[in-house]
Order: structure tokens, then sequence, then C-alpha cells
């Protein structure tokens, strides 16, 4: 029989353990709560920029032109969407049932924006995400109006709903296999209980590396291997965290940059109507795509979802989308980019990854080059391949390098790179992104005349679809 010490021993250790394990999950489902809160006060932040951008051109703030502008903006995809004059009176409301046009809105967000203060609030109530945020609208200098915005989002807060439960579920199965564990510890009291006690206190401390050698097929060797899994994807999961952290900060970094570049040409050059109409639908399908790479960054497993289809993508129209975005970068950076398109260079990809793809590489082509240089960008169309090619005239890259630089974080000059803002993520997203839509990527440099990055994706050939249709 064990002793009355052995028992109290063994429930103090399985009381601490689920301590640890309880403030591990809360602290982990607040973080990832966190994470969504950010990521929908950029997105609110985004389109409350556009709404009060529209309105630096008009020479005053009326129901008439407050109409006009959310006209031409265009649906914000948010519950509803409220303009207010100086005084905090209504001069559009986008929901017709509750029209609160001519009437007094003096919400705290529109009070704190009227002040001159940007205002931000997101809760979790209900299962479902609500934000709820405001700006003033700003005439040479004068606040003279605000934009407030609702949105209640439920299936970000489904997210949210299923996590909590997974995390949930997950701590009652570890617990579990504590308990377990304490119980065969009380009964035999044996060396090899023991040696596992003592490396579940070692994974406790961080040690997810750490393996049980253990011989036999009795249940302490199968428990050893169960251990074992456990660690491996405690050490899997840390990794995929990590690098969701990276990622996510890379790549929401590229549509946020094409909506500032978007918005600072709009405020800094005069245009006509029909441009910044344009522009503004540029702003708008920018932050289209914000959110949905945010959506897809959030479920951590877009790739294998079966929810989630490859497209059809046209990389000659695809380009297009990325000049539009990137010839005001080359321009500041006195970097001629020209390019070389094929007809009909379709492949089967997902579109925001090809987009990402070529977006990062002629970036890439345009920050690392010299003062005067070029970046010459191809697409073409083989018999059985569309090649996708960007040649810059840089530095090049050292041989020694070569081999690392699709590995993440890796940076081959660190103060250039510094100086141009990478983080040494960019061509490993690529990589990743080429790999993960049947593609190949190589790269060709020469020390002192330039690189040549070439991303070779299967043809899919769509003649005769319509018709099958």
């Amino acid at each position: 029989m064990p002793s009355s010490s052995q028992i109290r021993n063994a429930l103090a250790y399985m009381a601490v353990t689920v301590l640890v394990l309880v403030f591990l999950n809360i602290y982990s489902a607040s973080a990832s709560r966190d994470l969504m809160f950010k990521a929908k006060c950029s997105s609110a932040q985004d389109k409350l920029k556009v709404v009060t951008s529209s309105f630096s051109g008009v020479d005053a703030l009326t129901q008439e032109t407050a109409e006009q502008i959310i006209a031409v903006i265009g649906d914000m995809n948010v519950t509803r969407l409220i303009v207010t004059d100086a005084s905090g009176r209504a001069l559009y409301d986008s929901v017709p049932g509750q029209n609160a046009e001519g009437k007094f809105v003096l919400l705290e967000p529109v009070v704190q924006a009227l002040g001159g203060s940007d205002f931000f609030h997101c809760v979790y109530e209900n299962s479902t995400l609500k934000s709820y945020a405001a700006s003033p609208v700003l005439l040479h200098d004068t606040v003279v109006g605000c934009v407030y915005l609702m949105e209640y989002d439920a299936s970000q807060g489904s997210i949210i709903a299923s996590l909590e439960r997974t995390i949930f579920r997950g701590s009652l199965v570890l617990i579990g296999i504590i308990f377990l564990c304490a119980v065969v510890f009380t009964v035999t009291g044996s060396s090899r209980m023991r040696r596992i006690m003592t490396s579940m206190r070692l994974v406790r401390e961080g040690e997810y590396s750490h393996k049980i050698q253990m011989r036999g097929s009795d249940e302490y060797a199968t428990l050893a291997a169960e251990f074992n899994k456990l660690t491996d994807k405690l050490q899997q999961t840390e990794i995929t965290e990590r690098q969701f952290v990276s990622d996510a900060s890379h790549e929401l970094k590229t549509p946020l940059a094409s909506i500032k570049l978007l918005s600072d040409s709009i405020l800094q050059n005069e245009m006509d109507a029909d441009t910044m109409r344009e522009f503004v639908s540029d702003i708008g399908s920018e932050a289209d795509r914000l959110t949905r790479m945010t959506q897809k960054l959030l479920t951590l497993n877009r790739a294998e979802s079966a929810e989630v289809q490859h497209e059809i993508v046209d990389l000659s129209v695809t380009l297009s989308s990325v000049f539009r975005m990137l010839v005001p970068l080359a321009d500041k950076a006195q970097i001629k980019l020209t390019a070389k398109v094929d007809r009909d260079c379709t492949i089967l990809a997902f579109e925001d990854d090809a987009y990402q793809i070529m977006f990062n590489l002629v970036e890439n082509g345009i920050k690392y080059n010299r003062p005067g240089g070029k970046v010459h960008v191809t697409v073409e169309h083989t018999a059985e391949d569309v090649v996708f090619s960007v040649q810059d005239t840089g530095v090049g890259i050292p041989d020694d390098a070569k081999e690392h630089i699709f590995e993440r974080f890796y940076r081959v000059d660190k103060a250039r790179s510094r100086q141009a803002g990478g983080s040494g993520l960019g061509l490993s997203i690529v990589h990743d992104l080429v790999s993960r839509n049947f593609g190949a990527i190589d790269v060709k440099t020469v020390i002192g005349q330039g690189t040549c990055f070439t991303v070779t994706f299967p043809y899919f050939e769509t003649e005769g679809l319509d018709d099958e249709r």
C-alpha cells in the first residue's frame, strides 16, 4: 500500500500541474483574443481612414456631401455607419430602419472623435465580436464632424468560441492524463513512474524537446511513448505560434502599405474625380484583401481546409495590380520598372497567394537595388508552365548566402535590410506560398550585376471550361 506521504505528494503535484495548465490555457486564449482584437482595430482604422480621407477634398461637410462621398466609396461591410457634423448631429446613417439623420448622436465614441481623438473599442459578447470606432473629419485642420461605425462579426466570434472550446477540451484531456499518472504513481511507486514524473516536470519548465527512454511493452512504456508524442505536439505548437505571429505581421504589412501609398497619393496630389474614384476603389480592394488575409491567418490551417479551394488566376492581371501598388515606390527610389507579359498566363492557385508572391519579389527588386537601377518582370506562357521572373540590377547575392535566403529571419546584409525595412521573412514566405500552390522557385545571381528570381507554375488551360459548364 502506498504511504500517506506518497498520496499527498502525488495529489500536490497534480494540483500544481493543473494550476499551471489552467494558467497557460487562459493566457493562450487571452493572447489569441488580443490578436483578433488588434486585427479588428486595424481593419476599423483602415475603413475609417478611407472615409475620412475622402472628405478632405470637399469644401464643407453637409448631408449632401456625406451621402455623395459614401455613395462613391460603396459598401464598407460594416453593421452601421454614421457621419455627423461638428455638433454631433447625424448627416448620414447607413441603417434606414434606425435612421438617426437630423438627430444628435452623443455617444462616447462620437464625443471623443469630435474632440479630435480617435476611438476604438472591441468586445466579445454572445458569441459575437463587436467593434465600435470613430474618427474626426478635418477640414483645414479643424474638426468639422466625425465618422462612427459599428461592426458585429459573428464569424470571428465563432472562431473565439471554437478556440475556447478546443482549449477547454485539451485541458480536460491533459488533466485526465496527469490524474492517471498520479494514480499509477501512488499505486506502484516504481522507479519507472518516477522517471515519467521527472520528465513531466522538465516539460512543465519548458523543456519540450525532452524524451523518455523506456524499454518494454507495459503500460509505463506506452505512457512514455504517448508522453513523447505530446511533447512533440507541444514543441510543434510553440513553433507554429511563433511562425504565425511573424507571418501575420509580415503579410498584413503589404496591404497596409499599399493603402497608405494610395491615401498619400490622394492627399498629396491634385486629381480629377475619376482618378480619385479609381484610387478609392483600389483602397477598398486592398482593405478587402486585408480582411481575407486576416481571416485566413487566424485559422492557421488554410492550406489543409476542405472549405478553401484553389482558383483560376491569370498572372498577367495579378501583375497589373502589383504594378499599380509599386510604381510609386519605384519612382521614389528612382528605379525603372518594366514588364513583358504574355497573354493567357493562367494557373491554379490561391489568388491572394499569387499576389503576395509577385508583390514581395518585385518589392525586393526595388528595395535592394541601386539608385537609377532597373527591375524587369516577365510573365511567359510555355507549353506546360507559366514562368514568372524578376530581374534586378542590384548588388547580387554571395554564393555562401544563396542556400540560406529562403530560411526564416535570414538576411544577407543586415544593415541594408534594416534600412529597407526587411525582417528576413519575405523570401521564406514566398517559398512557402510557391510550394503551397504547386510551383517551384529558383534564383540566379551575379555579384555586382544583379539577381533573377524565377517562379514556375503548372499552366492551367481554361479553354473549354465555359462549354463544360
